[in-house]
C-alpha cells in the first residue's frame, strides 16, 4: 500500500512541476514553454510490480532440508550448509534466508543460480550460553518462492572449572 502511495505522489509531484512550466495564454489556455510529459520518475529502490517468472517452488531442490548436529561442545559454533539444484528453466536469485532467531546466522550469495547449477547457504549456530536441545528454521526466500530449513541438535554444557564434589583438595607444601 505505501508503495501505491508513494507512486501516485511521485506522479501527482510530476504533473505539478510540468504544470509549473507552462503559462495561461490570453485566452485562458495553457502555453508550455516545453513539451508535456506523462512519465514520472521512480526511485531505484522502488519496485513497482514483481517481474514474471516461470519458477515453482519445486525448482528450488534442497538436497536436505534439515540438519542434525547431535550433540556439541558449548562454546564454538556449530555450521553447517545447506545445498540446492534449480531445477528450473531460469536462474533462481535468492533474496533473503531468514533464521528464526539471532544465535542462528545464514550466509548465502546473491548472485543468480542458473538452471541445472546448485547453490549453498551456509548456516552457523551460536553456541555459547546455550546449553540443552535446540531446534531452529530458517525461512529462505527466493524467486521460485518459499522453503523453510531446520537446524537441530543439543548444545553440550561446558565444564565450569571448578572441581567437582565428589574430589577432595590436598594441600601440598
Amino acid at each position: 500500500m505505501k508503495k501505491v502511495i508513494l507512486s501516485v505522489t511521485l506522479l501527482l509531484l510530476s504533473a505539478g512541476i510540468t504544470f509549473a512550466q507552462h503559462k495561461k495564454s490570453k485566452d485562458g489556455l495553457l502555453e508550455s514553454k516545453q513539451p508535456i510529459t506523462t512519465t514520472a520518475a521512480v526511485p531505484d529502490n522502488i519496485a513497482l510490480a514483481a517481474p514474471a517468472t516461470t519458477l515453482k517452488p519445486e525448482d528450488l531442490a534442497f538436497t536436505d532440508a534439515t540438519h542434525d548436529f547431535g550433540t556439541v561442545p558449548e562454546g564454538p559454533d556449530a555450521t553447517c550448509e545447506f545445498t540446492f539444484k534449480n531445477n528450473g528453466k531460469e536462474p533462481i536469485v535468492i533474496e533473503k534466508a531468514q533464521p528464526s532467531c539471532g544465535c542462528t546466522v545464514p550466509q548465502f550469495s546473491k548472485e543468480p543460480v542458473a538452471p541445472g547449477a546448485t547453490g549453498v547457504i551456509n548456516v552457523a549456530y551460536h553456541t555459547k550460553g546455550k546449553p540443552n536441545g535446540f531446534t531452529k528454521t530458517i525461512t529462505v526466500v527466493s524467486n521460485a518462492g518459499t522453503k523453510v530449513l531446520t537446524i537441530k541438535g543439543s548444545v553440550e554444557k561446558a565444564p565450569t572449572g571448578s572441581v567437582p564434589e565428589n574430589v577432595s583438595m590436598i594441600k601440598t607444601n
